[in-house]
């Protein structure tokens, strides 16, 4: 599926907008996702339920940090960004898994912009418990981020925290994960690499893009966790020209996340300010944990196996 452009807008246009957005809104619902709140607004039944299906409730008490409206008007698709109210506009898209990302994107600006003592960043990465300690699996789309992280879930001694998205926490001593989703939006493919989930997928409702709100909870049961510390990075590549695996330090491994565009599509804001945070971030984590690369042009089964170890280690 092709990727999408963001256009960002400003306070006025967003006002201009509002009202024919508004009159097109038949559904709202807010998710909390890890203590802040997204209101969807959205003339699409599937979208929201999809959406309640996903993320975690949110009292109707709160006031959302950032919005996200979800429309059809006939005509091209657009996404729209106006940073100040972290509110998105999008028109004209079938693809749920648009809307989640795009909520997830607007929620890592709020927390980029949030100042506290121990500040939170999001990262596009899969995330899994392994006796109390977590290893993130992070790599542009296509490089089997998806495939790895559920063969590790066949291993009963892994447990799940997050298949797409995670917050982290940074603390002198360690690194802090947490989960976003409630529940796992997964592609109906992952039961041809691992036979393993057929019988639980064949219950999932799937979606004209082949893909379902998964019960993380059936899928994986009582190893599902929202928290964990973490202990090492995974970043993946798919070059044969490069060796199957190595350590990186902490030069080499930002030098691999920029190179890599942070391994995020979903940015919504993309200039030399954020840039620099996101930067920032990334060598703060990498100084705090180990790094390494697996180069997935093996077999899945292959590429698994050396994850495994890792893992161990």
């Amino acid at each position: 599926m092709d990727g999408y452009e963001v256009e960002l807008i400003t306070p006025q246009k967003k006002d201009d907008l509002f009202q024919d957005v508004a009159d097109k809104v038949k559904f709202e619902r807010k998710a909390n996702i890890h203590g802040a709140c997204v209101k969807l607004l959205t003339d699409n039944y599937d979208f929201k339920e999809e959406w309640e299906d996903n993320f975690k409730f949110m009292s109707e008490d709160i006031r959302p940090h950032a919005k996200v409206f979800s429309i059809e008007d006939g005509s091209n698709l657009r996404v729209m960004y106006e940073p100040i109210s972290k509110t998105c506009i999008i028109k004209n898209t079938d693809y749920y898994g648009w809307i989640k990302s795009i909520a997830l994107a607007a929620i890592s600006d709020f927390f980029e912009e949030y100042h506290s003592v121990h500040r939170r960043y999001s990262v596009h990465g899969s995330v899994v418990d392994y006796y109390g300690h977590a290893m993130a699996i992070i790599g542009p789309p296509g490089t089997g981020k998806t495939t790895l992280t559920y063969g590790l879930l066949q291993e009963d001694e892994f447990n799940y925290i997050s298949d797409d998205w995670f917050f982290t926490r940074l603390f002198d001593n360690g690194v802090v994960v947490y989960s976003s989703e409630k529940n796992s939006y997964i592609r109906d493919d992952i039961e041809n690499v691992w036979k393993s989930f057929s019988s639980e997928l064949k219950q999932v409702k799937l979606d004209p893009h082949s893909r379902g709100i998964a019960d993380v909870n059936t899928l994986f049961k009582e190893r599902v966790r929202e928290s964990s510390t973490l202990k090492s990075v995974v970043l993946l590549e798919r070059n044969p020209e490069n060796p199957v695996f190595r350590d990186l330090n902490v030069d080499e491994a930002l030098n691999f996340i920029v190179e890599k565009d942070f391994c995020n599509p979903h940015q919504l804001v993309r200039d030399e300010r954020k840039f620099n945070l996101r930067k920032k971030f990334f060598q703060e984590l990498f100084t705090r944990v180990d790094v390494y690369v697996l180069n997935t042009i093996e077999k899945p089964s292959e590429s698994l196996s050396r994850i495994i170890d890792i893992g161990k280690r």
